[in-house]
């Protein structure tokens, strides 16, 4: 199915859609700031960053696992009360972080609080995922809604990082982090009372045998690895590409091309809706992240020889399939996902590409001191075909 411009415009601009697109562009911002905020943060106060690195793994293991409750909650209950009540405990858990870390806390007790902050996040990628299939009939237009699901996450991931970055030099370093928690908690409140949040009241649970709920099902499962392999091979890369630039004298590089990598994805993903490939969506996934893989081990050929311009080249090109495997996922979410559990499905696609990231960066972080730089695209890379591959073996689950 191919999409077209006017088919954004469309799907941007239908009945009720103005509120929750201006509300969850503000309410998604944190998603790519929160974090990465709180480490700066944790680290200038406590000149640590293994203290630091601790509380961000808490609370990125604390939004892998709210996104997926606070998902089944707004299946059965509707988004407006599960994203009150969430952005209310996100604000009262982040002043206990701050003043956990302000008074010198324990650090068990910084990650319990961070922990406990990442799991009220608003879940607001699932929230507003979900609500374009009561927006939108299916079709080109709601395959484009989706696309701007993954173009605008794209587009946040990009200004996330360089604004905490940027806000940490402040004279508080907390400025960061409080910023990022205003944010969610404007953006979640206003979505939850937008009259296209509020009139989804949710549907009946269905009995299943599975306390997994919506990852239960085979489809789902498969999605879900879709998601892994994804988040490995990002991981990964976002290790190896600021340590190569290091290795050659110009550490502020890697993020520069980090961020230039993001834009190649919202570019390349508007056009990409207008001509995928391949067609058919349960065989496009596992080209997607197998291809995915097969570029980033290039990257690894080309820092092994040490050209910096071939390796920015091929991460340029590898970045032009990050959209269209986002969207993707949205996509099969809506095709294999049980009646009635979209959110809770995004929830676990989250999920699925939070875990890993942080397993690439882990395995890249500490082949990256074994073997260097370049060894970090190795990981990603096998691990991106490999997976790849195994996506293709149950590829037959991923149709509706």
């Amino acid at each position: 199915m191919s999409v077209t411009l006017s088919d954004y415009r469309a799907a941007v601009s239908a009945p009720g859609a103005t509120v929750p697109v201006l509300a969850s562009a503000v309410g998604r911002l944190p998603v790519a700031m929160f974090s990465l905020a709180t480490l700066l943060y944790v680290q200038r106060a406590s000149g640590s960053f293994a203290v630091a690195g601790a509380v961000s793994a808490g609370t990125l293991i604390g939004v892998a696992v709210g996104s997926v409750g606070q998902g089944r909650v707004m299946d059965r209950r509707g988004p407006t009360r599960v994203l009150v009540v969430a952005a209310a405990l996100f604000a009262l858990f982040a002043l206990a972080l701050v003043a956990a870390v302000e008074t010198g806390a324990g650090l068990p007790w910084i990650v319990l609080a961070a922990l406990l902050t990442g799991a009220a996040m608003p879940a607001m990628p699932g929230a507003s995922r979900a609500l374009w299939a009561r927006l939108v009939p299916a079709g080109p237009r709601r395959e484009a809604a989706y696309g701007y699901e993954a173009i605008s996450l794209e587009v946040f991931f990009v200004l996330g990082p360089g604004l905490a970055a940027l806000l940490a030099a402040a004279p508080w370093p907390g400025t960061g982090t409080a910023v990022a928690v205003v944010a969610a908690v404007v953006g979640a409140v206003g979505f939850a009372l937008s009259g296209a949040a509020r009139a989804d009241r949710g549907a009946p649970a269905e009995r299943r045998s599975s306390l997994l709920g919506a990852l239960g099902t085979p489809g789902m499962r498969s999605v879900a690895l879709a998601g892994l392999g994804f988040g490995v091979v990002v991981g990964a890369v976002e290790v190896g590409v600021p340590a190569f630039t290091a290795g050659t004298g110009s550490p502020a590089l890697g993020g520069l091309l980090l961020s230039a990598w993001s834009v190649t994805s919202v570019l390349v993903g508007v056009f990409y809706g207008m001509r995928p490939w391949p067609r058919a969506l349960h065989v496009r996934m596992p080209v997607l992240v197998a291809a995915f893989g097969a570029l980033v081990l290039v990257m690894w050929a080309a820092g092994a020889v040490g050209s910096l311009a071939l390796l920015v080249v091929v991460m340029v090109v590898a970045g032009g399939l990050i959209t269209p495997q986002t969207t993707g996922h949205s996509l099969l979410v809506e095709a294999v996902a049980p009646p009635g559990a979209a959110a809770e499905a995004f929830g676990w696609v989250v999920t699925a590409i939070t875990v890993g990231a942080a397993a690439g960066q882990s395995v890249a972080g500490v082949v990256v001191d074994a073997a260097g730089a370049p060894a970090a695209f190795v990981v990603g890379g096998v691990a991106g075909i490999a997976l790849g591959a195994l996506l293709w073996a149950r590829r037959r689950t991923l149709e509706a």
